[in-house]
């Protein structure tokens, strides 16, 4: 069995927008093991800059978010599915028979980089650990993902919403009054992806200078821990733990959002002036004198008095019209919108939204000709002034590519899954 050394994608990736040329990481093979989100995001970001990302999955089944619907496109394909897989080859690859494997070793024998999200020790037991490949191919960068690293916490699940309880963001989140809440995204898998391609990247940096490659761990509670920033710096340094202040900021005010007349808006002051220009253009030009709200240290000690006051007058006009002249006079401040009003925004400003990818017409797809429509993808936001982000192809179908890079037919059997670690 032979796998194509061909590292950049096939000939069907030449509609590229958005620049000349296939990327900054033209040339870069990943062979991508992973599944659902931390492990798909981190490679389509890698994607998006000209890697060439062939993404193995299971026979009939695929990637466990392939089911995650609705939503769903025009052809049934979960939009969460699609949101994270663009720009890559899919193979239908099945990890339990000894074919398959042969298959995936031949694949990563052809990759600089691989990357796995299977709970730890599993790839092991397939015979596709770090430790085995890299002594055959000492220059391969090898990505683990994991949800609480290979020791103690080998064996407890790596869900984003576990995470988000565990490592403590939810006790940070919501009313202080009210429950913990969970972010209204699965924030914890995206920051692991961005760290997984940091790691990566770095990696391959030195694998540039030394020709070695090296095993690159992420885990989803580190991760979180270190996304917790100031407030995780709060109880590393002077022992504060934090608690739930609503929209509020501990160490700031006001930063957080108040009732305009018609919807809630948002409002960011970082510093005196700033306070002063809010004060001045609410009708309140004295509360900049105060001692109470002097300065910010005055302010956050006196946030409720603070609070009242500006709502009282916020409430009387609407959200765009406070956004409108606040914005004029340099005070950061804009209303909460909803999603298609935050892409409208983004587009008012000139900032990259959504994109389109023209679709790749396949032979035997489906009679409504949904394979020949386009699909739309939010855009990278990464702009790069030479070598610009490519949208060269559309989300893969399931093994669309397993003839292509395996020189087979795809394999239709239903192959039970291998231990999962991490989304």
């Amino acid at each position: 069995m032979c796998v194509s050394t061909q590292h950049n994608a096939p000939d069907e990736a030449a509609g590229v927008l958005g620049g000349v040329g296939r990327g900054a990481l033209e040339g870069l093979r990943i062979a991508d093991f992973s599944r659902v989100l931390a492990g798909p995001y981190a490679t389509m970001l890698l994607a998006d800059l000209g890697a060439d990302v062939v993404k193995v999955e299971r026979p009939g089944i695929g990637d466990d978010t392939r089911a995650w619907h609705p939503p769903a496109d025009h052809d049934g394909t979960s939009t969460y599915f699609l949101g994270v897989n663009r720009n890559k080859r899919s193979v239908a690859l099945d990890l339990t028979t000894d074919a398959g494997l042969e298959q995936a070793r031949a694949l990563v024998a052809e990759s600089d980089v691989l990357v796995e999200n299977f709970r730890p020790g599993t790839m092991e037991r397939l015979g596709l650990g770090p430790r085995e490949l890299r002594a055959r191919q000492p220059g391969l960068v090898y990505c683990s993902i994991s949800g609480f690293g290979g020791g103690a916490g080998a064996a407890i699940p790596g869900y984003d919403l576990l995470v988000q309880a565990v490592g403590g963001l939810m006790s940070v989140t919501g009313d202080a009054a009210g429950e913990p809440v969970k972010a209204g995204v699965a924030l914890v898998d995206v920051i692991t992806g961005l760290h997984a391609s940091l790691g990566i990247l770095a990696a391959l940096r030195h694998r540039d200078a030394t020709g070695e490659g090296q095993l690159v761990e992420v885990n989803l509670l580190s991760s979180l821990l270190s996304a917790l920033v100031n407030q995780a710096s709060a109880f590393a340094v002077a022992g504060v733990v934090p608690g739930r202040m609503g929209n509020a900021h501990p160490s700031i005010a006001p930063y957080e959002t108040f009732s305009a007349a018609d919807r809630p808006i948002a409002i960011a002051v970082g510093n005196d002036r700033q306070f002063a220009a809010l004060a001045d253009l609410i009708g309140e030009p004295g509360l900049a004198r105060d001692d109470r709200f002097r300065t910010n240290a005055d302010r956050v000690a006196h946030r409720t008095e603070l609070r009242d006051i500006l709502t009282r007058r916020l409430g009387t006009v609407g959200a765009d019209h406070w956004s409108a002249v606040l914005l004029a006079a340099g005070v950061p401040a804009g209303p909460v919108n909803t999603l298609d009003e935050a892409f409208d925004f983004a587009r008012k400003l000139g900032l990259p939204g959504i994109v389109e990818i023209p679709a790749v017409e396949i032979p035997d797809a489906s009679a409504d000709g949904a394979q020949g429509r386009p699909f739309r993808q939010v855009a990278n936001p990464i702009a790069l002034s030479g070598t610009p982000a490519q949208y060269r192809l559309p989300p893969p179908r399931l093994g669309q590519h397993s003839a292509e890079i395996l020189h087979r037919s795809p394999d239709d059997d239903h192959a039970p899954a291998p231990d999962q670690a991490a989304g």
